[in-house]
């Protein structure tokens, strides 16, 4: 019990890991997409960060919904800077694994975006996703500016009726305002699609999330 509770715990910035000031390499393009994977960005783009387990599968979940501009995995959330995964593994820099998805809501509705995170993981699981247990795994949406932030909300409200209508526990996802994103090492950028077997333990989960009707079909960013 003493072990767990200490791998579930996110340290404070006094027992984390000391990180580094070197940033992470980054590839030029997004090898699906063949956009950059660094800015500066097209005007009027915004960025959409979750953590919802293995970044691996988060960011192909991502990349796939039509209109979005570019995606990238990396870490967040935790004060250790430019870890690396073996850190972030360590439970010592706070950090979840994330992926980010650069879009343009003139195009793309930031509903859809929610539509994919609360479908593709388990937000009832605390701290981890499945057998992948760690603070790592939690399920966090960092949400960029008020407007995402009451869109987070209430999708998670809206989300949590339609589990409890189906028996379902409850939401246990942070919403959080986006902090620093380090990037994750090249390898693990667009996993998926230069490693189709990889492991993903993403998938449709326990209930269809319940877009809003009242929105346009893009917008609302």
């Amino acid at each position: 019990m003493m072990f767990r509770k200490r791998i579930l715990e996110i340290p404070t910035a006094a027992d984390a890991l000391p990180g580094r000031a070197e940033r992470m390499p980054v590839s030029e393009s997004h090898l699906v997409l063949g956009t950059p994977l660094v800015g500066p960005w097209p005007d009027g783009m915004r960025q959409a960060m979750f953590g919802m387990g293995c970044f691996w599968g988060t960011e192909k979940f991502l990349w796939k919904v039509p209109g979005v501009y570019s995606t990238f995995a990396g870490y967040a959330g935790g004060p250790t800077p430019n870890p690396t995964y073996e850190e972030v593994c360590s439970q010592r820099t706070g950090h979840a694994e994330v992926a980010v998805a650069m879009y343009d809501p003139r195009t793309v509705n930031y509903e859809d975006l929610l539509k994919v995170f609360w479908e593709n993981h388990d937000p009832t699981q605390w701290m981890g996703q499945g057998n992948d247990i760690g603070t790592q795994y939690r399920s966090v949406i960092f949400v960029d500016g008020e407007d995402q932030r009451e869109a987070a909300i209430a999708s998670k409200e809206r989300y949590q009726r339609a589990l409890d209508a189906a028996g379902f526990d409850k939401i246990v996802t942070e919403i959080v305002d986006a902090g620093p994103f380090y990037y994750a090492e090249p390898y693990h950028q667009q996993y998926l699609h230069w490693n189709p077997g990889g492991y993903c333990n993403h998938g449709f989960c326990q209930a269809a999330y319940p877009v809003r009707v009242d929105l346009p079909s893009a917008g609302g960013g």
